[in-house]
């Protein structure tokens, strides 16, 4: 978000000048700046990365895929901004989790790196997929097909057409690359939240706030 909307085509690199179109990406952006600043100024071993969308188990259901898996399981309504036709790049938590641990053992102080899925998809589709996915998984389910749950709703100020992430420094300096491709790792999302139904009912109904985290 920190970049801005790219257009149908190109990716964010790590030179992409930041230009962020909401107040909520122009405080990440505003973070990234300082960071960098004390690098700059003090020497601070600093390391950034950008990352494209996340999904995969844990995911809080305010997001994009949990939220869709939760209320088509609850026979709700699926809002869809607009059309659908906004653009993003997916990338499973495990392999962000394993960019981070590189980068932080192995990248060089002061450099941004980028970390994306290569999985381009409109919301749309995403939203879709999930759907055919709930109807193969849940064939006796009243809610089939979950398709007829889509609702388009009107678009949230400041959405950005499309966002695209170039992992090529992180693969050339560093050696990583995404073990998940998307569908698998949707296709494996989806039935984690099946068969963790207690979880996301904690979230959801705040329970989890008063849990002691940790291990201490």
């Amino acid at each position: 978000e920190v970049f801005g909307s790219l257009g149908p085509s190109g990716k964010f690199t790590e030179t992409t000048p930041y230009a962020p179109n909401s107040p909520y990406s122009a405080s990440k952006a505003a973070s990234d700046h300082l960071v960098r600043a004390w690098h700059h100024t003090y020497g601070l071993p600093t390391l950034a990365t950008n990352c494209s969308n996340n999904y995969g188990p844990y995911h809080f259901p305010e997001k994009l895929i949990p939220l869709v898996i939760i209320r088509a399981l609850r026979g709700e309504s699926l809002p869809v901004y607009g059309k659908g036709e906004n653009v993003r790049d997916w990338l499973h938590v495990e392999d962000h989790a394993e960019a981070l641990t590189l980068v932080l053992r192995k990248g060089r102080p002061g450099e941004t790196y980028n970390v994306g899925g290569d999985s381009e998809r409109r919301n749309i589709d995403v939203v879709r997929g999930i759907c055919r996915l709930l109807d193969e998984m849940l064939p006796n389910s009243a809610n089939r097909p979950h398709e007829k749950l889509i609702q388009f709703v009107t678009d949230r100020p400041g959405h950005d057409a499309r966002y695209a992430i170039d992992a090529g420094k992180i693969t050339t300096e560093l050696g990583w690359r995404p073990r998940h491709d998307f569908d698998t790792g949707l296709r494996d999302t989806v039935r984690w939240f099946l068969e963790n139904r207690g979880w996301w009912e904690r979230v959801m109904s705040g329970a989890y706030r008063g849990e002691r985290l940790g291990l201490g």
